[in-house]
């Protein structure tokens, strides 16, 4: 985990206390990845880490404290994001 993401992943875990540090991590690598690839796929230019963190910063400071209901709605995810059930019931 770089330097950035460290950074979210600890801002994670201060905005949902029902995420393990685990899963925290999980999502932040998840919204770092999907936000490179969706950027890159859509033909735009590489700004640099700096521009990934600032966005997915955004999503956690406006869905972090939901994000541990998300499971429940996409199976797709359940898997990597169900590590730790106890954290989520």
């Amino acid at each position: 985990m770089n330097e950035y993401q460290q950074k979210l992943y600890e801002l994670l875990l201060k905005k949902n206390k029902m995420l393990s540090a685990s899963q925290a991590q999980t999502w932040i690598e998840l919204l770092w990845e999907d936000f490179e690839a969706t950027y890159a796929k859509a033909g735009r230019e590489y700004k640099g880490a700096e521009m990934t963190e600032r966005i997915v910063s955004q999503w956690v400071e406006n869905h972090g404290s939901r994000l541990h209901e998300f499971v429940a709605n996409n199976p797709k995810y359940k898997n990597l994001l169900e590590q730790d059930i106890k954290k989520l019931n």
